[in-house]
């Protein structure tokens, strides 16, 4: 039986990944930096990237390795994350023979000049020459994400949204269906995109979730100033790529 281990289980996309890939066969295996009890068809072992400990241990027998750990926003800690732990994944990934890791990061990391975007692509570039086979999935903006900046300004009273800046979000599990498949499929040394089955404007987007929730907020209209707004307004943050995603901001928003 194939195994395979998943860093960052237990956030939002990790859950998802880790049914999906139970639901296929595979024997799973997550990491935690603290012990967990048994959960299920899914073995929880004891590792941190930041520090190393453990990454051998939990590499060990592994198959494949889906890296989705991820710190964003958090300073100096977002890198020992990003960057640190990835490379140290990799140097213990090399030493036991795994065939194949799959790494996660953003639609539009290599033309949004945003911090954290470039920490992404500076990940990406440790996968590329880590020396294990891989393949590097973007996504675009996950619906819980699109949801939390919203929620975030309409306690501000007013929701901000250029309309000008199309949006593409994507539900985690379709994302997690999809990761499943490159699994399966194994390493294709290449970085491809994901996203959402529909484009929209933010102003948009705001607007249904506003009505979703039953707020009443006013979506200011504001165009984004600066090379970050170009680049957004040229729409970065969306793809064409194929296949898609299936569930809607709308399927999303009636929480089916």
């Amino acid at each position: 039986m194939t195994s395979v281990l998943v860093t960052g289980g237990s956030g939002r996309l990790g859950r998802a990944v880790l049914e999906r890939l139970v639901e296929a066969g595979y024997e799973v295996r997550a990491t935690s930096r603290s012990p967990r009890g048994p959960a299920g068809r899914v073995r929880w072992v004891v590792a941190d990237l930041t520090t190393g400990r453990g990454l051998a241990e939990a590499v060990a027998g592994a198959d494949a390795i889906v890296h989705l750990a991820s710190a964003p926003y958090k300073g100096r800690y977002t890198r020992r994350v990003e960057l640190d732990g990835t490379s140290a994944l990799l140097t213990a990934a090399r030493e036991a023979g795994v065939r194949h890791v799959v790494y996660t990061s953003i639609v539009g990391a290599d033309q949004v000049p945003w911090g954290y975007f470039r920490t992404k692509v500076r990940a990406e570039r440790l996968i590329r020459d880590g020396g294990v086979p891989w393949t590097i999935l973007r996504a675009t903006q996950f619906h819980e994400f699109v949801e939390q900046a919203l929620r975030g300004m309409a306690r501000l009273g007013v929701v901000v949204a250029d309309p000008g800046v199309p949006a593409q979000p994507v539900d985690v599990r379709d994302v997690a269906r999809h990761l499943g498949s490159l699994v399966e499929r194994g390493p294709g040394q290449e970085i491809e995109n994901f996203g959402g089955p529909e484009v929209m404007t933010m102003a948009q987007a705001a607007e249904r979730w506003l009505r979703a929730r039953g707020l009443r907020r006013w979506v200011l209209r504001v165009r984004l100033p600066g090379t970050l707004g170009r680049a957004f307004r040229a729409g970065h943050l969306t793809t064409k790529a194929q296949p898609a995603g299936e569930i809607t901001w709308g399927e999303y928003l009636r929480g089916t």
